[in-house]
Parts: C-alpha cells; sequence; structure tokens
C-alpha cells in the first residue's frame, strides 16, 4: 500500500499556486501577435511633445488606435526643455515591439518615454485591449500646465 505522507506538502504546494492565482501573481502577460501580424506594415502617426514656443501640450492630445493594427508613433520634442510621455495604463493594453531612439533599440514592457529637447523616438506597437487611457508628462507641473492627452484603442 502506497504511503500517503506526501500529500500534505502537496496540499501546500496547491495552496499556495492557488493564493498566487487569487492575488494575481500568476496571471500571464499579455502574450507578442502572430509573427504574421508583427511584420504588417505600420501605420505612423506623428506626435509632438511640445512645440517650438514651449506650450506644456501634446500635438495631437487625442489619439485613437485600432486593436490588431501594427502602429510606429513617432514622437518628437521640438521644445527647449524635456517632456515625458507617460501612459502606464495605455502600455499595459498593448503589445509593444520596440522602440528605437538614436542608435538604441529598448524592446519589453515599456510605460514612459522621456525625450530632450530635439529627440525623436519611435515606438513600434499592436494594441490589443480596448479603453480609453489618459497620456500625461510627469515632470512636476507639466501635467497642471495643460500637457495631457487622451489614448484610445477602439
Amino acid at each position: 500500500m502506497r504511503s500517503l505522507a506526501h500529500l500534505p506538502r502537496l496540499c501546500s504546494v496547491l495552496f499556495g499556486f492557488g493564493l498566487m492565482m487569487f492575488l494575481g501573481w500568476g496571471t500571464p502577460a499579455i502574450a507578442a501577435p502572430s509573427a504574421d501580424l508583427a511584420r504588417q506594415a505600420a501605420i505612423e502617426i506623428r506626435v509632438h511633445l511640445g512645440n517650438t514656443a514651449n506650450e506644456l501640450k501634446f500635438f495631437p492630445a487625442t489619439i485613437d488606435f485600432t486593436p490588431g493594427k501594427r502602429y510606429k508613433l513617432v514622437l518628437d520634442n521640438p521644445s527647449t526643455t524635456k517632456h515625458y510621455f507617460t501612459a502606464k495604463d495605455f502600455a499595459d493594453g498593448i503589445w509593444s515591439q520596440k522602440v528605437e531612439a538614436g542608435n538604441v533599440e529598448v524592446k519589453g514592457a515599456i510605460h514612459e518615454l522621456e525625450l530632450k529637447p530635439g529627440a525623436i523616438a519611435e515606438w513600434f506597437f499592436i494594441p490589443l485591449k480596448a479603453g480609453t487611457y489618459e497620456l500625461h508628462c510627469s515632470i512636476p507641473g507639466h501635467t497642471e500646465a495643460g500637457m495631457v492627452g487622451t489614448l484610445g484603442i477602439q
């Protein structure tokens, strides 16, 4: 007859796994789209962080995306001060393929980009989760001055 001595340990492991799932620690991350989708031609959208008059605004301030389409978001900063493109909840609802800036390519989860004066960055991604998301510049005083926007996935 087999011993049941291992059951307390097995129950402990299963309880721990169940607790992790309950707390959301076991929730899988957004999976990468198929290779065909990741190779489709990107729809280019340009966003200016500020302008040459140093207005604290995004131009345009509202942008809508379609789930399942590949985008190339070209961000540039024509002003004389640095700005942040901060949209954490939006970033959680997309699959980021990469960000290119200068001779650097960044891959993985991206929630905020800092653009120094004159900088340009290209963010390639595919929206996955529908919703309306906040965009702001997290430099103290910029959000309060109106450097905010809306990113929609419809």
